[in-house]
């Protein structure tokens, strides 16, 4: 039995003596179907040919896979006591991985932003004694590997640490997630947001979508909620999905004027 992986978006699916026949996520309209159609891999093919990667981002350590692979994000270990959490997640851990973040303090959960970065989750939380993985139950129906760790929480903010609160945004999935490290950024507070606010390449603004590959905008509704669903929360920095894309400073004042940008660009 296999666990096989989809090529395009790294989603890691249950043991099956074959590959499935399609991959939801991917036939979804937030995703995309190769041009030369489903393929499949494993993860003891992937460690063969890629590697992880650890990158400094401004504080706080990165993880990603080179060469790139699938949708090309990276995860974040987030310090916290008795062990960091990993915000969102990649395709491929290896044994190198595990040692050097044992080395650092280990892992006491993992925690992700929407189903494109759920990816070798159950593979992650093993190779950490089995550590809870956290997911919206909003999101439920995109677990492509049902496992014991999964945590589903409900509702509109779930504490998962001291200072860590998960903050269900809705936008691009039903129970899009964030994380806030209150005690990041030096104690100003920071944003862990995977693509649910994506960093502009400009790092002075982030933007919304409900599909990025097939240019599906969100609505006013959708935006003004995700406004409103991380006004309670301070934060100095902001962490997007991809190496080096983040807010560095005053990470709340962009995502307000992201807001008022985006909101005034469709209306128009």
């Amino acid at each position: 039995m296999t666990r096989f992986i989809c090529v395009q978006c790294g989603s890691q699916f249950g043991e099956t003596e074959a590959p499935p026949p399609s991959c939801p996520i991917c036939q979804d309209e937030r995703q995309y179907v190769r041009w030369s159609g489903q393929e499949w891999t494993t993860h003891e093919a992937l460690k063969k040919t890629h590697a992880n990667v650890f990158t400094d981002e401004d504080g706080v350590t990165g993880i990603g896979i080179e060469p790139t692979f699938a949708i090309g994000q990276r995860a974040l270990l987030v310090p916290s006591d008795g062990g960091f959490v990993l915000w969102d997640c990649v395709a491929l851990v290896t044994d190198e991985t595990v040692r050097r973040i044992e080395k650092a303090g280990g892992l006491r959960a993992i925690a992700i932003s929407h189903p494109h970065y759920y990816t070798a989750m159950v593979t992650w939380s093993e190779a950490f004694g089995g550590v809870p993985i956290h997911l919206h139950a909003d999101d439920r129906q995109w677990v492509m590997h049902p496992n014991n760790a999964i945590r589903f929480w409900s509702g509109d903010t779930q504490a998962i640490g001291p200072g860590l609160t998960l903050i269900r945004s809705g936008g691009h999935f039903e129970g899009s997630t964030l994380l806030h490290d209150a005690n990041g950024a030096a104690g100003h507070g920071a944003l862990y947001a995977g693509d649910n606010l994506q960093v502009c390449q400009d790092r002075r603004y982030v933007s919304f979508m409900r599909s990025y590959p097939n240019y599906i905008p969100l609505n006013e509704k959708a935006v003004r909620h995700i406004a409103d669903a991380v006004a309670p929360f301070p934060f100095a920095r902001l962490y997007g999905a991809f190496a080096h894309r983040n807010v560095r400073e005053d990470g709340k004042e962009a995502v307000a004027r992201s807001v008022e940008r985006y909101l005034a660009a469709i209306r128009s």
